[in-house]
């Protein structure tokens, strides 16, 4: 998609914008801090872009004993192996203050590596990275105030990985890495939300504005870099219940001290010894990957398109720059408008909304600024969800693109992560 054709896009979001801010400041449709306890013990299957299939089992208490907070924990297995523990909406002052917190540890994950950043590589230009013993840690801490009107957040995240080897897509193996250490991560985040809209959970009218800068110091090889993220969605009534939605997204990285940028010494600090692969094509497949990790060091990355939030049709961060921009649009029919509590032994909440949504989405990304939309990709679909009152959106998506159709399941609405 051209620069030129990105622009009505552009100018159909302004006009809904525009419109949805006609009334300014819509009058919220029910108490934006439900505090009504419910529980879940379910076993689930994952279906990630880029990452893969498996199942697993999830239990939550949602608004315990009347509070406000979230405790949730599941263990998964399949593509990926591991636990992951969330306590949410702990509050340290009444609806003022907010912690969050969070932790994840996997024994085994793969991820899909592409041979290319920015737009160019193909549907099977990837190698598979595989990471064993990895774990993840994170906070966040909200100030909000007028109704969930504005806020404030500050947050950092962490952990540590080691990448255990690489292998082709049909899984063998182009050489292992077990004597890498291990790399650890930093990043804090500093961001507002402005949330012009009559409903904070399940928005159907009105404008949301979201800008973030993320802050990565310098960690073993990798850059001393940052990145800021806008995000703009503005969503218009149809009918008496539903809503169209139209998001603008935007993320640029800006390297303050580039890491290393030597293949050669790369692999050794990733514990790579490409030159050792007696195989000329798995060599090559080798020096690729560090080719790729020498061009993140050198620029940074910016928020990455592909996977269950933006471009839903490609594999999780399938394309990656210093620089991105998207654009989407979801129309959102609600089959029921509801507070209706449900028990079904295994599951305890109140539905809101059953709900059938119809997306298109547009992005691109690159290494300087000037080239993006140069090349572009598109991904269309539908999907399933249904909103609770706890706060969770238990959502299925089917969507399609130039590499072919894509089913996820996952949580939440797109976007919004």
């Amino acid at each position: 998609m051209p620069r030129t054709k990105a622009l009505p896009a552009l100018l159909l979001l302004a006009t809904a914008a525009a419109s949805a801010a006609a009334g300014l400041l819509p009058d919220r449709r029910r108490s934006q801090f439900l505090n009504d306890p419910g529980y879940a013990l379910v076993p689930y299957v994952y279906n990630l872009p880029g990452i893969g299939l498996g199942y697993g089992i999830l239990g939550a208490l949602t608004n315990v004993r009347g509070s406000y907070t979230d405790i949730s924990a599941t263990a998964f297995m399949g593509d990926a192996n591991g636990q992951a523990l969330g306590i949410d909406g702990i509050h340290l002052l009444d609806r003022r203050l907010i912690l969050d917190v969070g932790g994840a540890r996997l024994s085994r994950t793969t991820i899909q590596s592409y041979t290319q950043r920015g737009m160019s590589s193909g549907k099977n230009d990837y190698t598979l990275a595989d990471f064993g013993d990895s774990y993840f840690l994170g906070s966040r801490l909200t100030a909000t105030f007028l109704d969930r009107r504005a806020e404030g957040y500050v947050g950092c995240y962490g952990g540590s990985a080691r990448l255990d080897s690489l292998r082709e897509r049909d899984g063998a193996v182009i050489t292992s890495a077990r004597t890498a250490p291990r790399y650890d991560f930093t990043v804090g985040i500093l961001g507002a939300r402005l949330d012009l809209t009559d409903d904070y959970i399940d928005p159907r009218r009105g404008l949301r504005l979201e800008p973030s800068v993320w802050r990565t110091p310098r960690r073993s090889s990798g850059p001393d870099f940052y990145f800021t993220d806008f995000s703009a969605t503005a969503y218009l009534p149809v009918g008496r219940r539903s809503t169209w939605a139209f998001n603008y997204f935007r993320s640029d990285a800006y390297v303050m001290s580039p890491g290393q940028t030597d293949p050669g010494e790369l692999g050794r600090e990733l514990g790579l010894d490409c030159a050792a692969v007696a195989d000329a094509a798995r060599r090559a497949e080798c020096l690729r990957y560090l080719d790729t990790r020498a061009a993140e060091n050198a620029h940074g990355s910016a928020t990455g398109l592909g996977g269950y939030q933006r471009l839903r049709s490609y594999p999780e961060h399938r394309y990656r720059g210093a620089h991105a921009e998207f654009f989407g649009t979801e129309l959102r029919w609600n089959l029921t408008d509801e507070f209706k509590p449900f028990n079904i032994y295994v599951l305890k909440d109140i539905r809101t909304a059953v709900q059938i949504a119809l997306f298109y989405e547009a992005g691109s990304v690159a290494d300087a600024a000037g080239a993006l939309w140069a090349a572009a990709r598109q991904s269309y679909g539908a999907g399933l969800r249904i909103v609770t009152a706890s706060g969770l959106v238990y959502r299925l998506d089917l969507a399609t693109g130039d590499e072919g159709f894509q089913p996820s399941v996952f949580f939440q609405y797109p976007w919004e992560l």
